[in-house]
């Protein structure tokens, strides 16, 4: 019953609640408002909640951030016939949340979606379309039921372990979360995905472009973020309600800068030129999602921008990245400091995203949901299209490929494997095709545990994925889980024994009558928690993995006396990486982004040291031939 009545209760974190709307004159404006503080400024939300762009749709939704707080709204385009707006009056209802340890402003989303058609409505019904102050009376009562209570917010901000967030029973399932739209979206950016990743925990500066409708892009932005969440957070903000989350118990030695993930801005204008500078000296890193392509001229105030407009049915293709680097610029001289290049994935990035796309597979190409669909999978005159005539396609074809059978043979200094439960050397490296490998066929669903998300044994041996669940969480404990050694030993076990496999996710070859319908549903909605615990524990164990052996290669402080004053920390000097060093961390010594990628870690989680990577012709022959 208490279970129920939490499922039932709203969550308690909003702060403000706003209308926005385009005025033909006066341009974005805030024309209504409700704050739980006069301190609280809205100035500016305008403009992020109606970007440029967004009266080529009916209705989207749109994430942003306002300050510290994260922030949500739902977009209208009603007709009208009014003289100065041009058909249509564009207006968004909006609420901000709370600053917390992890605000979940897509958990107002569905809410906010039936009280923005029951306002509209009730104006449509009346033959009016400027709101009078008795219209926002539910809007009042929405504010009224879910505005802040409590300092702690209920719980509502708190951080319990990806378990508890995504197969928890006492939370209620919402479409909108955005970190279950993860499998779908890794099929959308492919091996690429992996260059996403690697910015997103070395902190970088990220920006995906995009035209309407954004909140597909949106999502974008939260799910990258939460690739890195678990490692990236500290672990003093993990909240504990007496029962561990596996996923938290291997911590690495290493403190980053930042006890945060991220920042996630969600959608940026023009107007936040300022605070994305800020956000970027920070340290923390931000990624962020735009309508304005004057951006794309723009590359000083980011890193990494993913063009989502290429990603067309006409031509199969996938979005496109761009690196930011500086120019040659004479400092005396106008001209643009930075120019953009473009990125795909390295050759290194075959061997875990093979793992990825094995999960994947296991799930199959369904998604539950619209928002995040591909335009290609909406149109049916791209679907007799070939893959084959997208040399693009082909080209990540050969890639996989070939740099699979080549990694294969220069990357055997490691015994531990993401696609080898035992730590098999013949199978380091080897192509990855479809069909099972380590994963079980008909074992039990036992996952190791210490290395991210945890699983327990399946009960039944029919394939109901319910039946894995249980009140209190999934985990399982299945032996000591004390903190790992650096020497890589400990590599990706448990991602090799995944939580996927042909018994726990059913393919659904039909739902059968109206009844099943439900169940159908329900089916495929398990299968792809599943399938995202699976891949967040992939992230999560390379990272740890990566992370691990930094700390080797840092030197440890010395050990103070017992009766010695308290020094200043140490600070390192450079350290110079060689190629066979960076061979360890399973990355390629030949690729440039790996070597800036090894830079960006150590500047988080080095404590003071500089890497600096060695990449003369010596040390790249003397590594391909064996030497030294």
């Amino acid at each position: 019953m208490e279970n129920i009545d939490q499922r039932e209760r709203a969550p308690q974190d909003i702060v403000a609640i706003f209308h926005a709307s385009f005025h033909p004159t006066k341009g974005n404006v805030v024309d209504w408002c409700l704050k739980a503080s006069e301190d609280l400024q809205l100035d500016g939300v305008e403009f992020s909640t109606l970007p440029s762009g967004l009266h080529l749709v009916d209705q989207d939704v749109v994430y942003f951030t306002k300050d510290s707080h994260s922030g949500v709204c739902v977009f209208r385009r009603r007709r009208t016939s009014e003289h100065g707006q041009r058909g249509f009056r564009l207006s968004s209802l909006g609420i901000l949340l709370a600053k917390s340890t992890r605000a979940r402003s897509w958990r107002h989303v569905d809410a906010l979606k039936t009280l923005v058609d029951a306002i509209y409505l009730s104006l449509e019904s009346r033959g009016v379309l400027e709101p009078v102050e008795a219209d926002w009376e539910p809007a009042r009562a929405f504010f009224e039921e879910r505005k802040v209570q409590r300092a702690d917010l209920g719980g509502a901000g708190d951080w319990h372990g990806w378990s508890y967030e995504l197969d928890n029973p006492i939370i209620e399932y919402s479409p909108s979360s955005p970190t279950q739209h993860l499998p779908h979206l890794l099929r959308i950016l492919g091996p690429s995905a992996l260059t996403l990743y690697k910015h997103v925990l070395g902190r970088r500066r990220i920006l995906i472009y995009t035209l309407p409708p954004v909140e597909a892009s949106c999502i974008l932005c939260q799910v990258a973020a939460d690739i890195c969440y678990e490692a990236q957070l500290d672990p003093s903000l993990l909240t504990s309600d007496g029962t561990e989350d596996p996923s938290s118990w291997y911590r690495t030695r290493l403190n980053g800068k930042s006890k945060e993930g991220i920042k996630v801005l969600g959608m940026v204008t023009l107007s936040d030129l300022d605070k994305m500078h800020h956000e970027g000296k920070s340290g923390r890193g931000w990624i962020a999602c735009t309508t304005d392509a004057i951006f794309l001229e723009k590359p000083s105030y980011y890193d990494l921008v993913i063009d989502l407009t290429t990603s067309t049915p006409s031509r199969m293709s996938r979005p496109t990245m761009y690196m930011s680097k500086p120019t040659n610029h004479q400092p005396n001289l106008k001209g643009p400091t930075h120019r953009l290049s473009l990125v795909r994935f390295t050759w290194s990035d075959v061997k875990l995203w093979n793992e990825l796309d094995r999960i994947l597979q296991l799930e199959g190409n369904d998604c539950i949901h619209d928002c995040c669909q591909l335009s290609s999978e909406l149109d049916n005159k791209a679907k007799p299209l070939s893959t084959w005539t997208d040399a693009w396609q082909v080209y990540e074809d050969v890639c996989i490929v070939c740099a699979g059978l080549w990694i294969g043979s220069w990357r055997g200094n490691s015994t531990a494997s993401y696609s080898t439960g035992n730590g098999s050397i013949a199978n380091w490296g080897s192509v990855q095709l479809e069909g099972d490998d380590d994963l079980s066929m008909d074992g039990a669903l036992v996952r190791n545990l210490g290395m991210g998300i945890e699983g327990r044994p399946s009960t039944t041996s029919s394939p109901n994925v319910k039946g894995m669940r249980k009140s209190g969480g999934m985990s399982m404990r299945g032996g000591s889980s004390g903190p790992s050694s650096s020497n890589g030993a400990e590599r990706r076990h448990a991602s090799s024994r995944s939580a996927l496999t042909s018994a726990s996710m059913p393919r659904l070859t039909g739902l059968g009558p109206s009844g099943d319908v439900d169940h159908g549903v329900n089916e495929r909605r398990d299968r792809q928690v599943l399938t995202t615990l699976a891949l967040l524990q992939t992230f999560h164990a390379n990272t740890c993995f990566q992370l691990s052996r930094l700390a080797g290669l840092i030197p440890s402080p010395p050990t103070p006396l017992v009766d010695a004053p308290p020094t200043m920390p140490p600070e390192y000097d450079v350290i110079y990486i060689t190629p066979k060093e960076i061979l360890s961390f399973e990355l390629g010594p030949l690729s440039s982004l790996d070597a800036r990628y090894l830079e960006w870690l150590a500047d988080e989680y080095g404590g003071g040291a500089r890497f600096v990577v060695k990449r003369g012709w010596k040390d790249l022959v003397g590594v391909l031939f064996g030497f030294g």
